[in-house]
């Protein structure tokens, strides 16, 4: 099952991520009406990890077993050729000079959020699919012997006592009241552990979708509106609370949940080819911005266009939005999806044989 609707909010989440790492010195972005929300973009991330966890049910959840090593070698094909192709573009804008050498390992087998510090290496955004990852292996598992033999009452209390206990740990260590040998807050910020009740909430979320409320379409225009200005007044006034680590998981689950069922002009909207075009090279978006911005420097656009980097900040961000969008799709249509492909290809014929 594929949810189309749902695509194109990958799109609206990655721009948004892009505008939080890049858009800070445009007044667009940064003034006293939007700034709080742009401030705050990178709970796009929290996004991406919760309908991560619902896709994939929604993708295999009427399955009582899948094949672990398929279905990892089916994901890493769908993100590693670009995950890779923007580290090899950054170590490639500088010449293949002054590589540190362990940092490039950890970066390439998408170790770096496991290690203090080295999170953020390399291509920065790629700490996030280092913990996608390990959501990735952790799938399987969670599939074959916890949600095809438990009920979903149990597995409902399991999953929501992890998010609380989550949440609450994150909170204590935000406020320095624990502390754990060897991490930072930074570290931990970025760890695998403490994103995990993010994509569990997702696949709870996708279980109950196909179990109890696929066959509830409706016009929930209303209700979807509803909850985003829900997420804008959390956003902004948050009453000391962090949402970087799934808080917003109680709005997030249920803003998915009823995109998912809407079935209203916005939606059929959505739902059309072009949309679901930009929500499919989101993930290039967001993974090769980072390389684009290094390529596409300060000093190069002042050089070449003459772009100041204080007085053409915001034209200096849009020409780079415009490259990194075509970019992506370029790297979608010629790079990701024939590679993507033929890696399946190769996977499914072997698995025949």
């Amino acid at each position: 099952m594929r949810i189309e609707q749902l695509t194109f909010t990958r799109f609206i989440a990655a721009i948004s991520i892009v505008i939080f790492h890049y858009g800070s010195g445009s007044s667009l972005f940064n003034n006293e009406t939007v700034s709080f929300l742009f401030n705050q973009a990178n709970i796009g991330v929290s996004y991406f990890y919760i309908l991560s966890g619902f896709v994939m049910v929604i993708a295999y959840g009427n399955k009582n077993k899948i094949d672990s090593g398929l279905y990892l070698k089916n994901r890493l094909a769908r993100i590693y050729p670009v995950y890779f192709l923007a580290i090899f573009l950054i170590i490639a804008i500088r010449l293949f000079k002054e590589i540190d050498y362990y940092n490039l390992l950890l970066n390439i087998f998408m170790f770096q959020t496991w290690i203090p510090e080295k999170a953020l290496t390399i291509n920065t955004p790629g700490w996030s699919i280092s913990v996608e990852l390990f959501f990735y292996i952790l799938f399987p598992i969670l599939l074959n012997y916890l949600y095809s033999k438990k009920s979903l009452s149990k597995i409902s209390y399991i999953i929501i006592s992890f998010w609380i206990i989550s949440q609450v740990i994150h909170h204590l260590l935000i406020y320095k009241i624990i502390h754990i040998p060897y991490y930072n807050i930074v570290d931990l910020a970025y760890h695998p552990i403490m994103h995990l009740n993010q994509f569990l909430v997702g696949n709870l979320a996708g279980l109950f979708f196909i179990n109890k409320l696929k066959e509830k379409q409706h016009n929930y225009f209303l209700i979807i509106s509803v909850i985003i200005l829900s997420i804008i007044i959390l956003l902004k006034y948050p009453i000391g609370l962090n949402f970087h680590n799934g808080l917003l998981a109680i709005l997030f689950v249920p803003l998915i949940l009823f995109i998912s069922l809407s079935n209203g002009y916005i939606s059929k909207l959505t739902s059309k080819k072009p949309f679901v075009f930009l929500g499919e090279i989101s993930f290039g978006i967001y993974i090769l911005q980072a390389p684009v911005w290094i390529i596409f420097s300060d000093y190069r656009l002042n050089k070449y266009l003459g772009l100041d980097k204080n007085i053409d900040f915001t034209k200096a961000f849009f020409l780079r939005l415009v490259i990194l969008i075509f970019l992506s799709i370029i790297s979608y249509i010629y790079f990701e999806k024939p590679l993507r492909n033929k890696i399946k290809k190769v996977s499914l014929t072997k698995s025949e044989g």
